[in-house]
């Protein structure tokens, strides 16, 4: 009955906010930055670890990274105890940007998989630092909101990304890639160290990984969230790494996979923050979820069966895609930010492994798969999985919106 009440699992009257509207629009604004600056190198990475390795099955090395990520997030609390917030984001940022400057120089090689590896696990730290950063200054009434900006502001900046980085590879190569790239993480470096000082939170619970994961376990909504945000980055996974992959195998230049990736990203800029104000306002998350869900599976099932059609009909069933993962995504965010306030730094970053947990998932089994099909079958793999999370998300306690809230109040 506590958390039909309160939308929270089990914070017995202990839930603190702290909304502050400024820090708000300054993440968002580094949120762009930070958006551009991996959507510049997001799709071409399955490239450049080909090239690097000269082996068609690249699953192997996101496998790796993210395994190590995963270790990283269980006892990432631990650092933004000792550290703080702000200082865990600069370190990993300030890290980052160290592997992309020895990237420039690198020729595709041994050394450039490790640097790039490094990118990977780097830049996902720096992306939990920010959430925990964020949560301290929501309000929970307004997290569809909240969430919904920032990731519409978020995908504004990987919708010029794809664009911009077949362009550049194209002409000057992986090396002005990573240029590019350098300097756009520079950029954010200097916004956050000016505008994250006064942000330096520290998390004060001292918990071991079992800990935090038995700590979750008991909370049956947010592992149902977990599972639905798991086939989330399984989609994300598998459709970043192979669709590159499997559209230049069709022969169709970085050019038009370039057009291809713009038009596909579009619903994460249009869609977000309206279910976000919706979610809050009117509906909850729940039926929207299963209703995303379906959208998701129906279409990306559907992308086996193009083969080598038009720009144009690749574009649109991309696009279809995506515009699932962007409904799901702000409705994971919503639903789960509703459910924990700031100090939850545990609950956050253990939220987050579905990230690494998923890229393991789907090296390992893309791996298996393509030895005995074609690239193409992924899609087919990624759609029942994807048809999985129904069942969870039909099991879901709504969280309740502002007009049943109001409506309750009346009664």
């Amino acid at each position: 009955m506590l958390e039909k009440k309160t939308n929270k699992d089990e914070n017995k009257g202990k839930h603190k906010e702290n909304f502050d509207h400024k820090k708000i629009r300054l993440i968002s604004f580094i949120s762009f930055l930070m958006g551009f600056s991996q959507a510049v190198l997001l799709y071409v990475m399955s490239s450049y670890f080909k090239l690097a390795s000269g082996m068609e099955n690249v699953g192997i090395f996101y496998a790796a990274s993210y395994s190590i990520f995963l270790v990283i997030l269980l006892n990432l609390h631990k650092a933004v105890r000792t550290l703080g917030k702000a200082n865990v984001f600069y370190f990993s940022l300030l890290f980052k940007i160290i592997a992309i400057v020895f990237l420039i120089f690198a020729a595709p090689g041994k050394l450039g998989i490790l640097l790039l590896a490094a990118y990977i696990i780097l830049g996902h730290i720096e992306w939990v630092a920010l959430d925990t950063i964020i949560e301290n200054f929501s309000a929970d009434a307004m997290s569809g909101r909240i969430r919904g900006l920032h990731l519409t502001i978020i995908n504004a900046g990987f919708l010029l990304g794809p664009f911009i980085s077949t362009r550049v590879l194209d002409t000057v190569g992986f090396h002005g890639i990573f240029a590019f790239s350098l300097v756009i993480n520079a950029l954010v470096f200097v916004f956050a160290l000016v505008g994250f000082r006064q942000s330096n939170h520290r998390f004060e619970p001292r918990l071991k990984a079992r800990e935090v994961i038995m700590k979750a376990l008991k909370r049956k909504n947010i592992m149902r969230a977990y599972y639905i945000s798991f086939v989330l980055e399984f989609f994300y996974a598998l459709m970043v790494i192979y669709t590159p992959i499997y559209l230049r195998d069709l022969g169709y230049s970085w050019e038009d996979v370039g057009k291809m990736f713009t038009v596909m990203l579009v619903p994460f800029v249009l869609v977000q923050y309206p279910m976000g104000v919706l979610a809050d306002k009117k509906f909850g998350e729940k039926e929207f979820l299963i209703g995303s869900l379906l959208l998701m599976a129906v279409s990306t099932m559907a992308v086996y069966f193009i083969g080598l059609g038009s720009v144009a009909v690749w574009a649109a069933m991309l696009f279809l895609t995506r515009l699932g993962a962007a409904l799901i995504e702000i409705l994971r965010d919503s639903y789960f930010y509703k459910r924990i306030d700031g100090r939850d730094v545990d609950l956050i970053n253990f939220f987050r492994t579905t990230v690494p947990v998923a890229y393991i998932f789907a090296a390992i089994f893309s791996s298996l798969l393509l030895v005995f099909a074609p690239v193409k079958f992924a899609f087919i793999l990624v759609g029942a999985v994807v048809f999985s999370a129904l069942i969870p998300a039909f099991a879901l306690e709504d969280n309740r919106c502002e007009k049943e809230l109001a409506n309750r109040g009346k009664a």
